[in-house]
């Protein structure tokens, strides 16, 4: 997976469809997630679309694998996933992963039904670490 800055580089550069393009893109190059996990025990709520997230790793390491029915919406699951993958546990409960995205300026590049579930993603990921921080 690509860094989160390296991402961000890029998508600075780019407009409209070419930028719906690039998060597609990311969308397809997440590390593919097994049907057996996509469960509702593993479903984020308040995503317009379905989004899966399983934690993996450990305290020292975090891994998630995820998935979305939807494409673009895919495409910003990565984005959070790129923000946090393989980082230790008590860096991801501490950091500001909104702040992190905030290069990428969703909620005025995409509608609200594809950004509306991008919190609770991100306390989901975020509670995760912490439980394995402490």
């Amino acid at each position: 997976m690509r860094a989160l800055d390296d991402i961000a580089e890029e998508y600075e550069f780019l407009e409209g469809d070419e930028r719906y393009r690039l998060l597609i893109e990311l969308g397809r190059d997440l590390e593919p997630m097994p049907d057996a996990l996509k469960t509702d025990a593993t479903l984020v709520r308040g995503c317009s679309a379905a989004v899966w997230v399983y934690p993996t790793g450990d305290a020292e390491r975090l891994h998630f694998l995820a998935d979305s029915n939807a494409a673009i919406t895919k495409g910003i699951v990565a984005l959070v996933v790129a923000a946090v993958q393989d980082r230790p546990a008590d860096e991801v409960a501490k950091m500001d992963v909104a702040e992190a995205l905030a290069p990428f300026d969703l909620k005025n590049q995409l509608s609200s039904n594809r950004t509306q579930g991008v919190p609770n993603m991100i306390a989901l990921v975020q509670e995760h670490a912490a439980r394995l921080a402490s």
